[in-house]
């Protein structure tokens, strides 16, 4: 029986009696692991030479297949770059985007616009405050003093009040709209019936009893539509330059933009007798007058429909509404502002002294050239003046 019992040897064998073996291994350790267990001074182990060059040699493929495909990794994102920014790069126009032009072209024309008005105004109320009967041009002082300064001041306080209300689209037309129909009405309606509204018999009336000293504030009730009109053209060139262009300039346009763009931007007829020459003149340039403004309120509202707004790098912080106070002490404390407000003081008391002496000596030089005129005339005719 015993001869017939078959014993395998191999991987799968297993002894006869497994947990005494298991038993014997544990309590009988080996005379190896003996040996390494209480040995102090344990060699190390070693790998045969052939094995740690063959292991080398896979670690040199392996890092050199992961730096193939790094690099090739790398130059297919480079090419999809390239081939993205040469994709998404905005058609130019004489080496300008197509984005920017949109912007500097009606920018330009609302510029245009603006400084033709003014031209227009600024000769025009000169005309109307010196030369009308009962007035000089002494009276330009009381006009800069007692009108033009407290308008200006109470403009300020306006606009400040409305900036912290309205958007700034309705801010704009809130404050041009305003000139436009002022000039508008002036010109068809305020000036053909000047004789209606101006007191003129109340006037000389107080004139000959206060004497010649209250001529300069006489003047101005005199022909109140005129200074009026003085007074609003001295703020179109002061509100609509100085404040409503150049904000929105700066709201639709990038630094960039700016510094490249920004330098870029500074009717007779034979009529019949009694036909009065300046009232028709008055009307033809303040038809141009409102058609510009008209024009510059278009081309505001085409930018804000049409055009986008640059994305701001940076996040604004929320600035504090302040006060008119405030805002005064805030541009007192800043040298730089106290310096320009010293220029501009300047050059206002030079250019009334310069102006009110030059304009007072051409009306009388104007006098004079229609004196000898009208004796020419009369010369010609064969009468004596």
């Amino acid at each position: 029986m015993e001869s017939a019992q078959v014993k395998t040897r191999g991987i799968l064998s297993l002894p006869a009696k497994p947990i005494e073996a298991r038993r014997t291994l544990l309590l009988q350790p080996s005379h190896a692991l003996k040996q390494r267990i209480f040995t102090r001074h344990l060699p190390p182990l070693s790998i045969s030479s052939n094995l740690h060059s063959k292991f080398q040699s896979f670690h040199k493929i392996l890092i050199s297949n992961k730096e193939r495909n790094i690099s090739f990794i790398c130059k297919a994102e480079a090419a999809a770059g390239e081939g993205d920014s040469t994709a998404l790069t905005p058609p130019k126009v004489f080496g300008v985007e197509i984005t920017t032009l949109k912007k500097i072209v009606p920018l330009g024309l609302m510029f245009f616009c603006i400084l033709f008005n003014y031209t227009i105004l600024r000769d025009t109320k000169d005309v109307l405050v010196v030369t009308v009967k009962g007035s000089s041009a002494e009276i330009i002082p009381f006009l800069k003093t007692w009108v033009n300064l407290p308008m200006a001041i109470d403009f300020m306080l306006l606009y400040t009040k409305l900036s912290n209300v309205l958007s700034k689209k309705a801010l704009f037309y809130t404050v041009i709209v305003p000139f436009i129909a002022y000039f508008g009405a002036f010109g068809f309606i305020m000036y053909p019936l000047n004789n209606l509204i101006h007191p003129e018999v109340l006037a000389d009336k107080l004139l000959a009893t206060l004497g010649p000293r209250f001529m300069g504030p006489l003047a101005i009730m005199r022909i109140w539509s005129f200074c009026l009109f003085y007074v609003m053209a001295e703020l179109w060139g002061s509100v609509v330059v100085s404040v409503l262009f150049w904000s929105f300039a700066n709201q639709i346009t990038t630094v960039d933009e700016a510094k490249k763009f920004y330098p870029l931007f500074g009717l007779e007829k034979n009529l019949g007798p009694g036909v009065d020459g300046w009232a028709v003149s008055l009307k033809a340039m303040i038809s141009i007058v409102v058609g510009m403004g008209l024009a510059i309120c278009f081309l505001y509202w085409w930018v804000n429909r049409y055009v986008p707004r640059p994305i701001r790098s940076k996040k604004k912080k929320a600035k504090p509404q302040m006060g008119t106070m405030e805002s005064l002490k805030f541009l007192v404390s800043s040298p730089y502002i106290r310096d320009l407000a010293t220029l501009v003081v300047a050059y206002g008391i030079s250019i009334n002294l310069v102006e009110v002496t030059w304009k007072s000596k051409g009306r009388e030089g104007r006098r004079r050239i229609f004196i000898l005129s009208q004796e020419m005339n009369y010369l010609r005719l064969g009468k004596t003046f």
